[in-house]
């Protein structure tokens, strides 16, 4: 399987694995709002601590977002592009987002596929903070009331990162993922050892080192931005079906193999058992 060295010593814990009780929360964006404003006031007010999010359909204008890139030295493995802004109003196909805090105010963490202006579709991680909304889409959220999900200095990756803490009891499950590990092992040691043969992923975002699909495509570059299109775990055996950003913003999609498919940064995941 592929890897790569982080600048950092690796964490002796490969998984941080945190169980609550998720809370579904339907509500509509706000034009005019900042997107991260118009997706988290609603869930600071509904109490949340953290939280993941789904969207389609968002129009967006002013619109900003970096892709994945080469580091730029020793200092990380991967890092990001210049910011791009294209103008005029581009068009959410599917985003997913994870809320959480920043420097104690609330902050989310996004990645998504759209249609440019120019009718192009791309993807990438968007900059909710300089991206505004244009229309008013319904969002899904799970959220939890017991488990917080907080930025942190990493000192394996060298990036700052959401990391989740909180309690070890409840139905559903907030994970983190640490680089080199294997998405689909990852999940269905989730399942194993918390006893949870058949879940369904929520949301959930991250990066890996390229992509293998199930049928033979790939993604060779090492950096890549994905999001879960759909996934489950069946009887202890996981699926994801992604949605992969390459470094020229171009996307691809499918699902995983087993075995190949290891996390580049970090990787948010939420299970809920079914």
């Amino acid at each position: 399987m592929r890897s790569l060295q982080q600048p950092g010593p690796p964490h002796p814990q490969r998984i941080d694995c945190f169980r609550g009780d998720a809370v579904t929360l339907l509500y509509t964006l706000e034009p005019g709002a900042t997107l991260t404003r118009a997706i988290t006031d609603p869930l600071v007010e509904a109490g949340f601590q953290s939280a993941t999010v789904t969207l389609t359909g968002a129009e967006l204008n002013p619109f900003r977002y970096v892709m994945p890139g080469p580091a730029d030295d020793a200092t990380h493995v991967a890092y990001f592009t210049a910011p791009v802004a294209p103008e005029g109003t581009t068009r959410i196909e599917q985003a997913n987002a994870t809320f959480g805090w920043a420097d104690g105010k609330p902050f989310i963490h996004c990645h998504a596929v759209w249609i440019e202006p120019d009718g192009q579709r791309r993807g990438g991680h968007i900059l909710p903070g300089d991206t505004v909304l244009a229309n008013r889409p319904a969002v899904t959220a799970r959220g939890f009331r017991t488990i917080r999900i907080e930025t942190a200095p990493d000192a394996e990756t060298n990036f700052t990162l959401f990391q989740p803490s909180g309690t070890i009891s409840g139905q559903a499950i907030v994970a983190r993922i640490k680089p080199n590990e294997d998405i689909l092992t990852a999940l269905e040691t989730i399942s194993r050892v918390q006893g949870i043969p058949n879940a369904r992923v929520r949301g959930s975002l991250g990066s890996l080192i390229g992509a293998a699909f199930i049928g033979g495509g790939s993604v060779p570059d090492p950096a890549t931005e994905v999001l879960v299109r759909q996934g489950f775990i069946r009887d202890g055996v996981a699926a994801l079906d992604m949605l992969v950003v390459d470094m020229t913003g171009s996307v691809h999609e499918g699902w995983l193999v087993k075995g190949e498919n290891p996390v580049l940064i970090t990787f948010d995941l939420v299970l809920e058992p079914v």
